[in-house]
């Protein structure tokens, strides 16, 4: 039996959370659902707890967590983290996995039919960079105001990230970084990439710089398998990726840690706070990272199915208005249910 911790969070989470919950239902799987719904901004408001010792103990108990989205107006960005960076930091999910395709001709933006096949991965490190929180500021609301942010590579780092990258590739991986502006950081990056390369001679190697890499995603996506990068570079580029293939709403993701197995898949988008309560939201980010968190606990063909399922139901026009269908969340769920 596969035990799952899930987190509907906030905002339109929940409403999207649901639907992959009435899918996994629906696949007949021998799953067992631990539902924190307690874990949200509302508790946070009042308690100042984001993720107490208790929850993250019922999560440690599970195989893998699915999360709906984390943040609401006005709350600081101290829940995001005592939630999120919390569990990748204590679970050590250094990868974060975020996979860009194209379901449909239609929701591309590119012009040029022959550049729109987009099927490609986007592999970030997901517990150094920027985003650790190194730093503070100095003279706060003066004149004289200073902030420091602070990028934290390491060599064990980058090295496990990637060969997590050239494991899951098909034909070749993309170096994306800024070693010519951002040099003792990029040196990192540089000397471990020049260190992996001869393990995966099957595979084509190339390195582009952050704002090239940008360029050639919309000039010309279908050309790349795997990119690799730091944080803050898979942050942008991966939701530059996800417009190119439609948008947002159909963006799924993964937090790894490929050696103990344990993962935490979510949707891309947020909590989308401008929307919750509407029924208007996007489920298929949502049902295909669930999709991602089958593929990984042993449910390869049930995987298959959500994906197809999905393609279907996008093909058919069976979506929400963001996809240019016309259905609500609900009955967007409903719909790609029945393609199974």
């Amino acid at each position: 039996m596969t035990r799952l911790a899930v987190l509907p969070g906030d905002g339109v989470g929940p409403e999207v959370v649901e639907e992959a919950l009435l899918l996994l239902d629906e696949l007949r799987l021998d799953l067992e659902i631990d539902l924190l719904d307690h874990v949200s901004a509302d508790r946070y408001r009042r308690t100042g707890i984001a993720l107490s010792d208790d929850d993250l103990e019922r999560i440690r108990r599970s195989d893998a967590v699915l999360l709906g989205a984390i943040g609401a107006p006005g709350v600081d960005g101290d829940y995001a983290r005592g939630v999120l960076l919390r569990m990748r930091l204590d679970f050590d999910l250094y990868a974060n996995l975020r996979p860009v395709r194209l379901l449909d001709d239609r929701l591309s933006p590119l012009r040029d039919p022959a550049r729109r096949p987009v099927d490609l991965r986007i592999v970030r490190e997901n517990t150094e960079g920027l985003y650790v929180g190194v730093g503070g500021r100095v003279r706060p609301g003066t004149d004289q105001e200073v902030g420091i942010d602070v990028e934290v590579t390491t060599h064990g780092g980058v090295q496990r990230v990637l060969r997590y990258a050239f494991g899951i590739a098909r034909t070749g991986v993309c170096l994306v970084d800024k070693s010519n502006a951002v040099p003792s950081g990029g040196a990192v990056w540089q000397r471990a990439w020049a260190e992996e390369i001869p393990a995966w001679p099957g595979l084509t190697t190339s390195h582009l710089y952050a704002d090239v890499a940008a360029m050639h995603l919309v000039a010309d996506p279908g050309q790349f398998d795997v990119l690799v990068t730091n944080n803050s570079y898979g942050d942008l580029l991966s939701d530059l990726a996800a417009q190119v293939a439609g948008g947002l709403g159909g963006a799924a993701s993964a937090n790894l840690n490929p050696e103990t197995g344990f993962g935490l898949y979510e949707p891309v988008h947020g909590s989308a706070p401008d929307i919750a309560g509407k029924q208007v939201a996007n489920p298929i980010g949502a049902i295909l990272s669930a999709g991602l968190l089958l593929e990984d606990a042993g449910h390869p063909v049930a995987a298959d199915r959500v994906r197809k399922a999905v393609a279907a139901a996008v093909a058919a026009q069976r979506c929400t208005r963001d996809f240019g269908g016309t259905l609500d969340t609900r009955a967007a769920g409903a719909a790609i249910r029945a393609e199974l």
